[in-house]
């Protein structure tokens, strides 16, 4: 039954071109974290909700993902981080936004469910909730890594659209152009999803948004309902341009599919996705149900995934 279902982020267009020089890194951070934390899992030792968070703290530690140490930067060059969880059993929920300070934000939000209230922090109130609470706190600059400044500095520089350099692994080598690799228009979350030995689910999202956002931009990885959902049906994580899965509350559009239709949690992804398309957010989504079903689907070039089901171990970026 238990089962750990973790995303890194989709994106991209056109065929799949195999992995760049750092797929490898984070792919070895997605095994990891499956390994320890789908382990404990399985043998009890750990909830659904620790998993979770465990999970998602872990990719906010990895700097080669966007959330945490690893963010990108928005259009003034300043690191702004949001991320929300839920618990499947009784509906409890936490959530932050635009964080500068706080090293793991998950940690926040994952803070503000155990309390109980308020269900959402932003900015500075949020910070001091952290501090507070005896969380990390990391200077701003700390953020900032290499290659996320130099994905800035070629965004600026192209004067092109937000996102559009997100996942450029070659931004620090100063080219300006695509031929080496294919374009992926912007990844920019993480999550987790998971089921424990008692049945109960949880779900989590971690986000730096999108390079070069306008400084107080939301997207859906803050947002119980958009970005994250869980309930004692399913968990849902959401990947791809916020503002499309906002408008369409998509996380708990999932939910609601599931739970009214006679729709397989296969289709059920698949209809979502099609919804957010036209708005502009093709992405992806990590769901399972409270069988230990799971899916992973994404209607992009990639999404950065893994799984521990059945004490094993899957990985994968590109199709299938």
């Amino acid at each position: 039954m238990p089962v750990l279902v973790i995303h890194g982020g989709a994106g991209g267009d056109g065929p799949w071109a195999g992995p760049t020089k750092l797929d490898p890194g984070r792919i070895d951070c997605l095994s990891i974290i499956l390994q320890e934390v789908g382990g404990a899992l399985e043998k009890g030792e750990i909830s659904a909700l620790q998993a979770v968070t465990i999970a998602v703290q872990v990719m906010e530690d990895e700097p080669l993902f966007n959330a945490g140490r690893g963010s990108v930067l928005d259009s003034e060059g300043n690191v702004s981080m949001d991320a929300s969880i839920m618990a499947g059993i009784d509906g409890a929920a936490g959530a932050c936004a635009g964080l500068s300070k706080t090293r793991h934000p998950i940690a926040l939000a994952r803070h503000l469910l155990d309390n109980g209230w308020p269900v959402m922090m932003i900015g500075e109130g949020a910070e001091d909730e952290a501090r507070k609470a005896g969380l990390e706190m990391v200077e701003h600059r700390w953020l900032k890594t290499d290659l996320r400044q130099a994905q800035w500095s070629k965004w600026k520089a192209t004067n092109d659209r937000p996102g559009s350099t997100d996942e450029d692994d070659d931004a620090q080598s100063a080219i300006l152009d695509h031929d080496s690799e294919i374009e992926r228009t912007p990844v920019g979350t993480v999550g987790a999803v998971a089921i424990d030995v008692d049945g109960e689910m949880a779900a989590a999202t971690s986000t730096g948004g999108m390079t070069g956002k306008p400084p107080g931009r939301l997207g859906d990885s803050a947002l119980i309902g958009a970005g994250t959902w869980a309930d004692q049906r399913v968990a849902v994580s959401c990947t791809g341009i916020g503002e499309a899965y906002i408008r369409t509350a998509a996380a708990r559009r999932f939910a609601d599919l599931f739970e009214l239709t006679e729709m397989t949690l296969a289709e059920v992804g698949d209809r979502v996705l099609e919804e957010v398309a036209p708005l502009g957010g093709r992405g992806g989504l990590i769901a399972l149900n409270s069988h230990g079903e799971f899916i992973l689907p994404f209607h992009t070039t990639l999404m950065y995934r893994g799984v521990w089901a059945d004490g094993k171990i899957t990985t994968a970026i590109g199709p299938d």
